[in-house]
């Protein structure tokens, strides 16, 4: 099924030039319409109150605040619970995205570098507001400037170059990896349909959790990075 789409079905305008806006669009429904059935069980007290027996929704939700959350305030610290919304989000869109690339007839979102630079260019917007909003203005770009005077405009140089390009490197991590998982499993599933492209398939699962993780991880890090003060930048991971 290498280069079919199951998109392609509804409409012949839908072609590998949109497909990766179409498919993106389908995961954020699925993501919507879960997160909608999640939140009506929550707004009922008495359930919400009594866990779900085996793997639920709620539970998987759950498990994937709690634990983004206990990662995020050994990283950031105390504010940490008011990024959780987005962190998570990132992530699971990103996840799904990924995942989706394994099912024969769809193509993964994430291989199109239009879309992973969409989302890092969220993240960019997002934790250079946090850094302004922290530090102010001023502050904030006053400590890419370094603490040594005379060699403060080679250093501004490039540490707002290094920022800047943030968004390009988180791009290029997530499309060159996802594009290479989804190029290998579609060779060895031409080559040997049935049981080949099992092995490779439980290794997509794993590069597509490990590659929203990065990304998600590497998120954290600029917002603490961003937000945080001059004697806690000097423990902060670089």
């Amino acid at each position: 099924m290498h280069g079919f789409n199951w998109f392609a079905l509804f409409s012949e305008k839908i072609s590998g030039e949109n497909i990766h806006i179409v498919t993106g669009i389908f995961v954020l429904a699925l993501l919507l319409g879960a997160a909608w059935g999640v939140r009506k069980k929550l707004l009922r007290l008495e359930q919400s109150l009594v866990p779900d027996q085996g793997v639920s929704l709620t539970n998987v939700f759950e498990l994937l605040v709690e634990s983004f959350l206990s990662l995020m305030e050994g990283i950031v610290g105390k504010s940490a619970r008011q990024h959780v919304p987005l962190v998570v989000s990132i992530f699971v869109f990103i996840f799904v995205c990924n995942i989706l690339g394994l099912i024969p007839g769809f193509l993964p979102p994430t291989a199109n570098i239009n879309t992973n630079l969409a989302i890092a260019a969220c993240v960019f917007v997002y934790f250079n507001y946090l850094g302004i909003r922290e530090h102010g203005f001023i502050s904030y770009f006053k400590h890419f400037a370094g603490p040594v005077w005379w060699l403060s405009p080679l250093i501004m140089a490039i540490e707002l170059f290094g920022t800047a390009i943030r968004p390009v490197t988180l791009s290029l991590r997530l499309f060159c990896n996802i594009n290479a998982d989804h190029l290998v499993l579609s060779i060895f599933s031409s080559l040997s349909p049935l049981i080949i492209p099992v092995i490779f398939m439980i290794l997509g699962i794993f590069i597509s959790f490990v590659q929203a993780f990065v990304f998600t991880l590497l998120t954290v890090v600029y917002i603490a990075l961003a937000t945080a003060h001059e004697e806690e930048q000097e423990h902060s991971p670089h």
